[in-house]
């Protein structure tokens, strides 16, 4: 990790007191279990299989550090400071956002392989909301027998209010791009006052929105990069929300 970001991530991360008598072990530093965080979130290797010579810690120190940082609120603080420097220096471009969704692969139980959401049965979904240049806005997840569309109107409330340029934080794009399933939605995010751009249904394909479209997509392949992100071994959603919950952000 970068002292770059590590000096952003520091002052977010609550600090615990010692006990004055029998204080105990000193704990891992929080710079170390964040790599050992990392480390398994890219390889998609399980806890418990976190090599102890990398000097991260054990496997459970780590996620019980993640659910904690989690519980605490840093990644969502984090990625709102991420987002208002990007907005003081003019590189959040609002004139237009993207949204789409990708499916997560479920392990079976009782199995070590991994297959694909299917509606009825065990699996996720990602749902991403980027702006116009790729950066990801608001991510939800939900089950994978969720219908894409239903979480439109949830990922703009999701949006943050972004700061770092004089006036009030902002909160919307001017336009949001969508696939033609989206289109039930036009009024509602019209009423929002933000224009929908959005394929009408019984026209045929090629509309030509690819061309914007696109970014959401390659952020979804940067984000299950992360191997722990694109397979889900994880019950708990709070550790395997990409984005604005999870350091991969």
């Amino acid at each position: 990790m970068s002292d770059h970001l590590w000096e952003r991530i520091e002052p977010l991360l609550p600090k615990k007191e010692r006990r004055f008598r029998y204080p105990g072990r000193k704990p891992v530093p929080d710079r170390q279990v964040l790599c050992g965080i990392l480390f398994v979130l890219h390889t998609g290797i399980q806890w418990e299989y976190l090599p102890q010579e990398l000097g991260f810690g054990s496997g459970m120190t780590c996620w019980r550090r993640l659910r904690d940082w989690h519980e605490a609120g840093v990644w969502q603080r984090l990625h709102e400071v991420l987002l208002a420097e990007l907005n003081a220096a003019a590189r959040l471009d609002w004139s237009w956002a993207v949204v789409d969704s990708s499916h997560v692969r479920a392990l079976k139980r009782g199995s070590r392989r991994a297959r694909p959401s299917r509606p009825g049965r065990a699996g996720s979904k990602h749902h991403l909301l980027t702006y116009g240049h790729g950066t990801p806005l608001a991510v939800i997840l939900t089950g994978g027998n969720r219908n894409d569309v239903t979480q439109l109107m949830a990922l703009l409330d999701a949006i943050p209010a972004v700061r770092g340029r004089p006036g009030r934080p902002r909160r919307k794009s001017q336009a949001v791009f969508a696939d033609r399933g989206y289109g039930i939605y036009r009024d509602q995010v019209r009423a929002r006052r933000i224009i929908p751009v959005i394929a009408r249904r019984g026209t045929p394909h090629g509309s030509g929105l690819g061309v914007y479209r696109w970014v959401v997509e390659r952020t979804f392949a940067w984000l299950h990069g992360f191997k722990r992100l694109r397979v889900r071994w994880e019950r708990r959603a709070d550790t395997t929300k990409p984005s604005s919950s999870s350091p991969a952000a």
